[in-house]
């Protein structure tokens, strides 16, 4: 058994992770959110540990819940709520369904050792039909306003299809730092070693959305939502992957622009295997348009 899964609880019918201190991997990428400097002036308590990487404190949960399944058929929909730092104390939260071997679906958090909410959503495995958390979430919820940022980004804009993969190396490195490592992501019955799930955002993100992100330039962002699915999973190591995607929403806030957008990775038969839906925010105040 794993140091992980020692440390599960339940608790009234919820299934508690231990505590972990994420490491901000990234605090001194110089303008970045995750650097303090940057992310002072800005207004926030200092660098940010990317929502990412809170998603790896859920896998010893749902694998203790549906077990392996929900790699093959299983969503993680996140919204964050607020920012932690470098190494504030945090745990990760998941309501028991009530049969585990049934399709379901359930709500999850994440809260910092002093009860601080940092993001909510829900978890499912198999044949949902009820939406996840962010699927039924509003993408329109301030008045349209006027976009500078994101301007000449639209609804619908296709994000130009790429080949990708997740590396044995990037694992072995992601595997140092993570809080929660997984014997899947080292061998597994599928072959090869499983993507972890913080690498989930890493192919879905960082590779499938370049493309789209380098229409924005001289911006600090920020992760507001994360989901992915597992359509016919999981993403495995040193796999080539067919990546494209498409925006889906564009907006702003007082504080942000922002836009939601899907990312899709298909194996080389054009099989689907995983999907991934973001909310990305851009500063205003970090912008020379707004200065």
């Amino acid at each position: 058994m794993t140091q992980a899964a020692q440390d599960l609880q339940v608790r009234d019918g919820v299934l508690c992770g231990g505590l972990r201190r994420p490491i901000n991997r990234h605090r001194n990428v110089q303008g970045s959110i995750h650097n303090d400097e940057t992310a002072t002036r800005l207004g926030l308590r200092g660098g940010t540990v990317a929502g990412s990487i809170h998603m790896d404190l859920f896998g010893p949960l749902l694998l203790e819940t549906w077990g392996e399944r929900w790699w093959e058929r299983g969503t993680l929909s996140l919204y964050f709520v607020n920012a932690t730092t470098d190494r504030e104390p945090v745990r990760a939260f998941m309501r028991l369904p009530d049969d585990p071997r049934a399709d379901s679906q359930v709500d999850v958090w994440i809260e910092r050792e002093d009860g601080m909410r940092v993001a909510e959503g829900t978890a499912s495995v198999g044949n949902c039909t009820e939406p996840t958390a962010l699927l039924r979430r509003s993408m329109d919820r301030f008045p349209p306003g006027e976009l500078r940022i994101l301007k000449d980004i639209r609804p619908g804009d296709p994000i130009d299809p790429t080949e990708g993969m997740v590396t044995s190396e990037t694992v072995t490195e992601h595997l140092k730092y993570t809080t929660d490592p997984l014997e899947m992501s080292t061998s597994s019955k599928w072959g090869r070693p499983v993507v972890p799930i913080t690498c989930y955002v890493g192919l879905l993100y960082q590779q499938a959305s370049a493309p789209l992100r380098r229409r924005i330039n001289n911006v600090v962002g920020l992760f507001g939502a994360i989901e992915i699915r597992n359509i016919n999973g999981p993403l495995l190591v040193d796999e080539p992957y067919r990546l494209a995607g498409e925006v889906v929403a564009v907006g702003q806030s007082p504080k942000t622009e922002y836009y939601w957008y899907e990312t899709w990775a298909d194996d080389q038969s054009g099989k689907r295997v995983a999907e991934h839906r973001m909310l990305s925010r851009f500063m205003k105040a970090s912008s020379p348009l707004y200065q």
